[in-house]
């Protein structure tokens, strides 16, 4: 349409919109901001006391009955307290929330709740957000086409933006009069914070349970990182006690490459019995984290309130409204809403399907074809510095690509969106990032040839791995990606929000405001709309689960991973931290029970480490063929070398002055495997597979003994159970009453 035309059909849709609030019983105060070019219309919208009760009531929000006085405590600071000693970790925040028995809020039951005299306090301010719940119901226009709430208002610029307000900083007498948003400030996101337990229910009460439970997981994962890192930190360290005392790198052969014998000792740091444990110990910690992730998930859930969240039914998609090409009757609200059809739904989502398949075979294309040629013609740093440059740039566009799969997909809901946008994401960004990882891990070296008769690839010769093996290319490779890949995001965290807020308030303000005018004389909405919109928990959640693949699929090949990923994530949480308390407007408090679909994937995650750290022992490692060696041929691995070692064919030779060389495998003069390679290839392969049952084993045995829900968090919600039948039984005793009298 025309834009003058745009201009009134917004105009008209606005006013109806804010008539129809007005009807609904919403409070309305308008201010103006007149800058040099333009004019912004702030509209201050507040809920009275009869409406937040009834849209309490509504969507079943719980309200405190009794107050329980359990203060929130970390494993290690209660175990510390039965030895009697300080926790170094624990800090006095000021104003700790108070946990409560609740139940479903009643109006009609109103005096049985716990402070409901008074009218501006009971219900919190994260619970006031739920006037987003009647913005988001209120029509503008026809219904069919899907003309309903703000979102959609947004999404059609008829407004620029609706967000509820942060606290306004003030000057505190005392600790007790500091407001939730200064004591996040002084006591989470200072840089001197990193060493202290996160204020998750002071974090829940300002953010909501949503963003309160990544910060719980991020908080419990770093956690859990300190006994990986401390162990694989040890396994390092113990490499030079055994490259010292190894045997078998005493043993020298002319070798048909040129090879640097610095590098065969290197490999031996990666290479040795402790990365094998530590293989195992990882494998394990993997699927025990995830264990005692649930159980504290539970706890969590509880605490806050979202154990019984009910599933409300969820409205369409602003976009998915305004893009149906039809309406049709829900079978649940009986309300009429804009339909796609399934089977073009499902037509879509198969089309998106064979182009996710495309492009992964497209970057395993790109990885062999890279990894044959960039190695042979660069050095091996710079071709993993320019790898990595790869993998970010074809982030971006996998990324972008997968919004656009999905939106044209045309999924109805906001939890189906996201939940089918992650997924693609992640299949993208787990080919992208561990396609290299995997090819120097599993396929490098292994289809070689021999000397006279070598394999070939898109016409260039297959690699073979040095004289350090595999394991020392894996290792270089994944510190270039996960730690460069660390050091730029974080480098993006920390710049990017501060240069996309100074970018935001000089178009906003004149240069004479911006040079007289100071945060004292802005309103405080003013001054929240000059602040970054939230993006989300998308990008915090992609960046640890990548990393979590990292230090567990591939552990045995950098015992110093998981050492990388503690020192990362303590930076991180103070990022983020800034970045909700400082630079973004306050987001709509949205609750959860957990972590959604992210923990699924590192369910996925881990048992694919298992299988991973299986094949990586067994075929990557020399474990298995030193083993082998020591229990058929010499205890002392005498000799091992020459055991791992061929001589070239004699036409070879021949071509090279008669010279005698070696090289990799186990194979005749004439190229043929001997029978100690098929020998060792089904101990390898009976290896995986007593490897992968085992741990899978004490996975299933850690599931059975170890309850999802802790005992102490079970009798809590029999007891709130048994609290919120007393309070609500006079109700029940009515209705039984009139079903009798009826019948």
């Amino acid at each position: 349409r025309g834009v003058n035309e745009n201009g009134t059909t917004q105009r008209k849709w606005r006013e109806q919109f804010l008539r129809r609030l007005k009807q609904v019983g919403l409070l309305q105060e308008q201010r103006v901001v007149s800058q040099v070019k333009k004019r912004i219309h702030f509209i201050l919208l507040s809920a009275p006391w009869h409406l937040l009760c009834y849209y309490a009531e509504e969507i079943s929000l719980r309200a405190p009955l009794q107050v329980v006085n359990i203060p929130l405590t970390n494993w290690s600071e209660s175990f510390l307290s039965k030895l009697s000693l300080p926790s170094p970790l624990s800090q006095n925040v000021p104003n700790p929330p108070l946990e409560y028995y609740t139940c479903q809020f009643r109006n009609n039951k109103l005096e049985r709740f716990l402070g409901s005299d008074n009218k501006e306090t009971f219900f919190k301010t994260t619970q006031r957000h739920i006037l987003y719940e009647i913005l988001a119901r209120t029509p503008y226009g026809c219904v069919n086409r899907g003309e309903v709430g703000i979102d959609r208002l947004i999404s059609e610029e008829v407004f620029t933006a609706a967000y509820p307000l942060h606290e306004m900083p003030d000057n505190p007498v005392s600790l007790q009069s500091l407001g939730l948003r200064q004591i996040l400030h002084g006591y989470w996101s200072k840089w001197s914070c990193w060493r202290r337990y996160q204020p998750l229910d002071h974090i829940r009460e300002y953010f909501g349970e949503k963003i309160a439970l990544y910060f719980a997981w991020i908080g419990f994962y770093t956690a859990w990182l300190l006994p990986a890192s401390l162990v694989g930190t040890l396994i390092f360290l113990l490499g030079f006690v055994l490259v010292s005392s190894d045997v078998p790198r005493f043993q020298c052969f002319r070798l048909c490459l040129s090879v640097s014998f610095v590098s065969l000792q290197a490999g031996l740091l990666f290479d040795n019995g402790g990365t094998v444990f530590l293989s195992i110990f990882m494998s394990l910690w993997a699927v025990t984290f995830l264990e005692y992730w649930k159980r504290t998930c539970s706890y969590l859930s509880h605490r806050w309130d979202c154990t019984d969240l009910e599933d409300i039914e969820e409205r369409p998609r602003p976009e998915f409204s305004a893009m149906a090409p039809m309406t049709m009757r829900n079978p649940v609200t009986g309300a009429e809403e804009p339909y796609f059809p399934e089977n073009k739904r499902l037509n879509r989502t198969a089309t998106g399907c064979m182009v996710i398949v495309i492009m992964v075979n497209l970057l395993i294309f790109r990885v062999f074809h890279q990894n044959a040629s960039v190695s042979l013609t660069a050095g091996a740093i710079s071709a993993s510095v320019l790898n990595l440059i790869i993998i970010l740039t074809l982030s971006r566009i996998y990324t972008s690509l997968a919004g656009i799969l999905t939106r044209w997909e045309m999924h109805r809901t906001q939890t189906k969106y996201e939940d089918m946008f992650i997924l693609k994401v992640f299949i993208f960004q787990f080919v992208n990032f561990y396609s290299t990882p995997v090819y120097i891990a599993f396929f490098k070296g292994r289809f070689v040839g021999y000397p006279g008769m070598y394999n070939t690839l898109f016409g260039i010769r297959n690699e073979a791995c040095g004289a350090g093996g595999c394991l020392i290319d894996l290792a270089q490779e994944l510190l270039v990606i996960m730690v460069g890949k660390q050091i730029i995001n974080n480098i993006e965290e920390f710049i990017s929000p501060k240069v996309k807020a100074w970018w935001q308030r000089n178009k906003m303000r004149t240069p004479q405001m911006a040079g007289t005018q100071t945060m004292m004389d802005v309103s405080p909405w003013e001054a929240d709309y000059e602040l970054l919109v939230c993006e989300g928990l998308f990008g915090e959640y992609l960046e640890m689960v990548l990393q979590f693949g990292f230090i567990t699929i591939f552990v045995a090949a950098c015992p110093l991973a998981p050492l990388f990923a503690l020192m990362n994530n303590w930076v991180e949480i103070r990022l983020d931290a800034q970045k909700y308390v400082k630079e973004f407007r306050r987001p709509v408090v949205e609750r959860a029970q957990d972590i959604g679909i992210w923990f699924h994937i590192l369910q996925f995650i881990s048992h694919m480490a298992v299988i991973s750290n299986a094949f990586l022992i067994a075929f990557t490692s020399s474990f298995v063929p030193r083993l082998y060696y020591r229990y058929t041929r010499d205890s002392t691995l005498r000799g091992f070398v020459n055991f791992t070692l061929a001589t070239a064919p004699q036409s070879y030779m021949q071509q090279h002055h008669n010279i005698s060389c070696r090289y990799r495998g186990m194979r005749d003069e004439k190229g043929e495997y001997l029978p100690e390679f098929y020998e060792l290839l089904v101990i390898r392969l009976s290896f995986v597979i007593i490897f992968e049952h085992v741990v899978f084993f004490i996975h299933r045995l850690i599931d059975l003994i170890v309850p999802d829900i802790p005992e102490d968090v079970e009798l809590k919600m029999k007891r709130e159970h048994y609290m919120a039948k007393q309070a609500l039984a006079e109700n029940k005793v009515q209705h039984l009453s009139f079903e009798l009298y009826f019948l």
